[in-house]
């Protein structure tokens, strides 16, 4: 199918620069640019397809369309065509308010005020793709021999990664797609029966009994213990690793847990030196996380540490103590509000 889909790109492309109008295929599916550092994919389909009108974004941060539902847009992106207004759907709203997709995500990744955990979704939902799969083999690799390995993974896990191997990478909980009610062929049922359609879809996701992958201390693993206590927990990493600064800072807001930071209200200042300088501003107050370039406001504490150490640091590949003891790492403030600050990331 991925072969298909590529070619079917090509042709188009092909066809809208015959009339002049750039255009490009970037690749689908994972991985993509695997070598990048950051996000691995080249672009991001889904704002461009609701650009486009072909659909908008669902609570479930997936696109979504009155008349065919659900669907991921991977394809062509055109730069210099104009869509006209009148070819944007309308009539979202029995799709974007139901949030059934809030009560079938096993890992809370969706919450009722539009809230999305992307690291929550990450560790559980692609366990398999690449950065459970780096667990994984990490897990392997640390494993004394194949006794020490099945102590820590059990036959069907590693059953179900062998088919991913075999098949391609299969998402574990898909159900923000299975129960969404998008679309002309299910939008029916949904609307004659709301109560039917909760007991014949939603429920059987949230009674199933099943391994649900996340990250010790996070978010998740709390909503599964209090929402779905007849399902198997597994404390794992999720396999991403910042490789520099840059990524560091950027993917903080993708890793924030924001029911840890329920107490927490400050700001940090963070200066790193060495081969990547930068400085940014970091403001957790009211469950919420902001990220900025250069220090603003007035810090209630101060990390001034060197690039290459505090990666490694967060890499696990290097102990914070010495790197303090020899000022590679310093601090200034309270040292609870680093501990603070820790735990809304946890790892």
């Amino acid at each position: 199918m991925h072969d298909r889909i590529t070619h079917v790109g090509h042709e188009i492309v092909a066809r809208l620069e015959a009339m002049g109008i750039q255009a490009v295929n970037p690749p689908m599916g994972f991985p993509m640019e695997v070598a990048r550092d950051g996000k691995q994919w080249v672009i991001s389909h889904k704002p461009i397809a609701v650009a486009a009108g072909l659909g908008q974004m669902g609570i479930h941060r997936i696109v979504i369309h009155p008349k065919f539902g659900n669907f991921i847009l991977l394809g062509t992106i055109v730069t210099n065509a104009r869509i006209s207004e009148e070819s944007r759907p309308i009539d979202y709203n029995p799709c974007l308010e139901c949030k059934l997709c809030v009560a079938a995500c096993p890992v809370g990744a969706i919450e009722p005020d539009g809230h999305f955990n992307f690291s929550a979704c990450y560790t559980h939902n692609y366990r398999e793709f690449s950065g459970g799969f780096t667990n994984w083999i990490e897990t392997i690799a640390g494993s004394k021999n194949a006794k020490a390995y099945r102590a820590k993974v059990e036959d069907g896990e590693t059953a179900s990664m062998w088919q991913s191997l075999s098949f391609g990478a299969n998402y574990k909980a898909a159900y923000c797609m299975a129960v969404c009610p998008a679309g002309e062929d299910v939008i029916g049922a949904f609307w004659n029966n709301r109560k039917q359609f909760l007991e014949d879809i939603v429920k059987p996701l949230q009674n199933k009994k099943e391994t649900i992958y996340v990250v010790p201390g996070s978010d998740a693993e709390q909503h599964v213990v209090r929402r779905f206590p007849h399902k198997q927990v597994k404390r794992v990493s999720n396999g991403l690793r910042s490789k520099s600064v840059r990524s560091f800072l950027k993917m903080l807001p993708l890793f924030f847990q924001r029911h840890q930071a329920k107490d927490l209200n400050a700001t940090y200042h963070f200066t790193f030196t060495g081969q990547e300088e930068a400085k940014a501003t970091v403001v957790i107050k009211q469950q919420t996380i902001t990220v900025t370039e250069g220090h603003t406001g007035e810090a209630d504490f101060e990390l001034n540490a060197d690039s290459g150490t505090w990666i490694r640091v967060l890499g696990k590949m290097e102990h914070p103590l010495p790197a303090m003891l020899l000022r590679k790492i310093r601090t200034k403030g309270p040292l609870k509000l680093l501990t603070a600050f820790r735990k809304c990331f946890p790892s």
